[in-house]
């Protein structure tokens, strides 16, 4: 099997909810692959299963070979899980985090000092060794979490909203991470609410209540646009936004910060229909003009016309 995870129909129900709704999807080997959508979307139960945490109601999966229901033993053998409440001691020290996961995973003594030190290198966390788990900042448990699931050298990571609730700085740091990782030709598996994280994934999918909406480089999900978006930039963006949903006719009308976000067919008759309105209600407008979307964007597109050409 040439592909790293292979994914056909894979359904999770509790009750008369359904998590994970045929979930079918391949990732190839030595790439990063991201799972976007918002809280509830799905994405962690989708993970338990790819992880053969959790069994499907039905659907199958497979993970480096391994088929995640009848060689769930093996498939732990080969991947790495960092989930969002990663079991760090905060009691013990960095060094001490690392060598507990390097037991329970069966790491041989031989050489294993060898690749802690590479792996708190890499992770620029060799300074702090020493240094209690507890005391470390958000960024820094979160590398720690990695090298934990890194120790046993597995060929699939997986990653459940790895920096949710980090600061900004820790977050572009454990991408960088990321990145070194996949010249080692390890295959990352990335759930992310971030949207501006997903563009950098080789590959992404869309996932929203349970299903899949779309998927495909970065690029090709953008082109799921459905229409042009017309960026209208306000110091009252808020109040802009209330008043061009009340009287614009477009596709959507939403607001990213400091500004407004039309998108429509008619791109130069949207802009000046925008100006004329805002104009009219006695607020300020400090500049209109078309954009390329963003993946918050298109997500926005789709979510408003699930599935229509």
């Amino acid at each position: 099997m040439m592909d790293a995870i292979v994914a056909k129909d894979l359904t999770k129900t509790f009750g008369s909810l359904t998590a994970v709704n045929n979930l079918t999807l391949t990732v190839a080997r030595g790439e990063i692959f991201g799972l976007v959508g918002p809280d509830g979307a799905g994405k962690t139960t989708a993970m338990r299963l790819l992880t053969s945490i959790m069994a499907p109601t039905s659907g199958d999966a497979w993970v480096a070979g391994h088929h995640v229901v009848h060689e769930a033993e093996a498939i732990k053998e080969q991947i790495g899980y960092m989930s969002q409440r990663f079991g760090l001691y905060t009691d013990l020290t960095v060094l001490e985090n690392v060598h507990f996961y390097a037991d329970i995973y069966g790491v041989p003594r031989r050489r294993r000092d060898e690749r802690i030190d590479r792996l708190l290198a890499f992770s620029n966390l060799l300074p702090f060794k020493k240094r209690l788990a507890g005391n470390l900042s958000g960024g820094m448990k979160q590398k720690l979490g990695l090298v934990c699931a890194l120790i046993h050298t597995p060929k699939v990571l997986f990653l459940d909203e790895p920096t949710n609730g980090v600061d900004p700085v820790s977050r572009r740091d454990f991408w960088r991470i990321l990145y070194q990782l996949l010249r080692e030709k390890v295959t990352i598996f990335v759930s992310t609410a971030y949207l501006d994280e997903a563009e950098r994934c080789n590959r992404l999918a869309l996932m929203h209540a349970g299903t899949l909406l779309a998927m495909g480089t970065p690029g090709d999900v953008k082109r799921l646009m459905r229409g042009t978006i017309v960026e209208v930039r306000s110091h009252q963006a808020r109040k802009a936004t209330t008043l061009l949903r009340e009287r614009l006719e477009a596709d959507s009308v939403g607001l990213f910060g400091d500004r407004v976000h039309i998108v429509t067919r008619e791109p130069e008759a949207a802009a000046m229909r925008a100006r004329q309105i805002l104009d009219a209600g006695g607020l300020e407008v400090a500049g209109v003009g078309t954009i390329e979307p963003t993946l918050e964007d298109v997500f926005v597109s789709v979510l408003s016309n699930p599935l229509k050409e």
